[in-house]
């Protein structure tokens, strides 16, 4: 038992598949139906089919090998596509579902009666591959559909016409597609029988829906033109009355070899009469004042003009009054922020009319035609008119769409730098508005100890945003790496690469690092590198002692002494002998040395002293020189 069926699909116009040279459609005009058969509607299945229509097996579900049903669906059928029928406007309406027999043979069978002797007609019918590409049912896909249609004479010995579809493989969605065969009545011929015949293999697939078989009469091509050489006039309603005109009709001669003609007309091109008396190969029309459609039943033979089941129909001829289209319906003016690429104008239009922009309220600059939007970056008024699609038929006025820009919050970027061990402040500069910083915090300015580059994000009351970037930049400060007494100078060394100022009292300042003849005593040292940074201090004692004195009575360096430290409150000097014997004690209190020990003075040469203040000891030596 197969589980996959295959779906047929051929175009309207289209010729046919590779090996279906007999296939075709009339190349002419068509005449109405004759004979249809759409297998009824309902949602149910069946009824089976008439004996004698079919050799197969009617089923009331799912066909298997050699079966078929008529249905509205094929929800369930084994793996196939779940199809509707392919009648147009159809509610429920069935299909003839056929899984093809393993034998190749003669599966439909119809008698069509009641048409006219040496008449040439086109047999129509849709098909479609139930089955789907790849599917489950058939690995390899399905065998491919295959139909030979014939067309026998009543006595089923004449062939009139034969055709085949060629082979139709699977497709990846169901697919309706229509076949056609052109075939001749002999004389005195009525009816024919149609046959429809399985060409395809035994085996998974070959199943196939059929729909709408139709016969209709195949005449020439018959062409309606006016003097202008028009095939249809569209005309704006507001143009007035359209003067009377002269219809022609042309046949191809492709077919018949003599023309009968009776013209029609009709107010909404389905409801057709005949136009008495007007039955030659040309038809004036009156003054029109609204729209009209006309066309031409065409026969080879007069007897046959007024029966639809040998003549053929001309396309008609439309003659159309086209309403003034209202103006567009806006859906608003648009207002965007400056950052925003491109603003986007929208109106409304029914269906049938199409839109054109243009920069003025009349009259103007074509900007952008057949759409109902309208893209700019440029801000003002533009304005849409409706113009049907018929004709250029515009609307009486235009509508018009404003774009409004907005401009956004004004943002200045900075460079920002603040001190080793301080903090800035950094501001938005921007009020009115809503913040973001990239810190997380919302308010118009935030407070920052590091380096870095930071942003904020500001939001007006409509929307418009903007992004401030503030760089901030950290100022070192000079760092002291050792202050030193060197005879009576000071030498302050520091580790900054950058220039910085060094001062002995905080307000005078210079660029050199050694301060020269400095008397003794403390010292509050200050350097500097941006003025706009605190100093950084250290306080200094700066310890003079002298290398020699000469205590003669001239007045002259007569006394020993530290300069300065009597500024102190915590500190002892100490002198000695070369030999280690203490000469002289003082604590607290400035220590003054004549050279003398117990009234007697000493002799010249190297003395020896230690002063400590707080818990920092200096030591050295002074000579007496006499």
């Amino acid at each position: 038992m197969k589980r996959i069926s295959v779906v047929l699909f051929i175009a309207l116009c289209s010729v046919s598949l590779s090996g279906t040279a007999q296939l075709g459609f009339c190349q002419g005009n068509s005449g109405s139906p004759i004979f249809t058969e759409d297998f009824g509607t309902g949602i149910t299945n069946g009824p089976a089919l008439p004996a004698g229509t079919t050799t197969y097996t009617y089923v009331d579900g799912p066909p298997d090998d050699g079966s078929y049903t008529l249905a509205s669906n094929t929800s369930g059928y084994f793996d196939w596509f779940n199809i509707q029928d392919h009648t147009p406007d159809d509610t429920n309406g069935k299909a003839f579902i056929v899984n093809a027999s393993f034998t190749a043979g003669e599966f439909y069978r119809r008698s069509i009666n009641g048409l006219c002797e040496n008449t040439s007609y086109e047999f129509s019918s849709w098909l479609l591959n139930l089955h789907p590409r790849s599917g489950v049912g058939c690995p390899n896909n399905g065998i491919p559909i295959n139909v030979k249609f014939q067309i026998w004479d009543s006595t089923d010995t004449n062939l009139l016409a034969t055709g085949d579809t060629g082979d139709i493989e699977d497709k990846t969605t169901a697919e309706w597609e229509q076949y056609a065969l052109l075939f001749t009545t002999l004389p005195g011929q009525s009816s024919v029988i149609l046959k429809m015949i399985n060409n395809g293999g035994g085996g998974c697939g070959n199943d196939l829906a059929i729909d709408d078989i139709a016969f209709r009469s195949c005449g020439d091509l018959v062409t309606l033109s006016d003097s202008q050489n028009r095939n249809s006039i569209y005309q704006c309603d507001v143009d007035g009355p359209l003067m009377s005109l002269t219809l022609s009709a042309t046949p191809d001669f492709s077919i018949f070899n003599n023309h009968f003609y009776q013209w029609q007309e009709s107010s909404d091109n389905s409801i057709w009469t005949d136009i008495p008396g007007e039955i030659t190969d040309s038809y004036t029309t009156p003054v029109l004042t609204d729209s009209r459609y006309y066309r031409v039943i065409v026969s080879e033979d007069l007897i046959n003009i007024n029966n639809n089941l040998c003549n053929v129909i001309s396309q008609s001829f439309d003659i159309i009054f086209v309403p003034t289209p209202l103006p567009p319906s806006s859906i608003g003016d648009i207002s965007i922020c400056a950052n925003i690429e491109n603003g986007l104008l929208t109106v409304r239009v029914p269906p049938g009319v199409d839109v054109n922009w243009y920069d003025a309220p009349s009259g103007g600059t074509l900007l952008e035609a057949d759409t109902i939007t309208y893209t700019t970056d440029v801000a003002g008024t533009y304005y849409a008119e409706a113009v049907s699609t018929q004709a250029y038929c515009p609307s009486t006025s235009r509508t018009p769409v404003t774009l409004e820009i907005y401009p956004l919050p004004v943002v200045n970027d900075e460079m920002v730098s603040f001190c080793e061990n301080e903090d800035v402040v950094l501001q938005a500069g921007v009020t009115g508005v809503s913040y973001e910083w990239s810190t997380g915090e919302t308010t118009p300015e935030i407070t920052v100890t590091q380096a870095g580059v930071y942003t904020v994000e500001v939001t007006d009351p409509r929307g418009c945003s903007n992004v401030k970037t503030v760089e901030v930049t950290q100022i070192n400060l000079p760092i002291i790496e050792n202050i030193r007494t060197e005879n009576d100078d000071i030498v302050i060394f520091t580790s900054s690469t950058d220039d910085v100022e060094y001062s002995l009292d905080g307000l005078n300042f210079q660029t050199q690092s050694v301060f020269e003849n400095v008397p003794g005593g403390v010292y509050t040292i200050a350097v500097r590198g941006d003025s706009s940074c605190s100093d950084v201090t250290r306080d200094f004692f700066h310890l003079v002692v002298p290398k020699f004195f000469t205590p003669n009575g001239d007045g002259i360096n007569d006394i020993f002494e530290v300069e300065g430290i009597g500024s102190l409150s915590n500190y002892e000097i100490n002198l000695f002998d070369r030999y280690g014997k203490l000469i002289k004690n003082s604590s607290g209190e400035p220590l003054r040395w004549d050279g003398s020990y117990n009234a007697q003075l000493l002799p010249s040469g190297d003395y020896w002293y230690t002063v400590r203040i707080e818990n920092q000891i200096y030591q050295g030596h002074v000579a007496l020189v006499r």
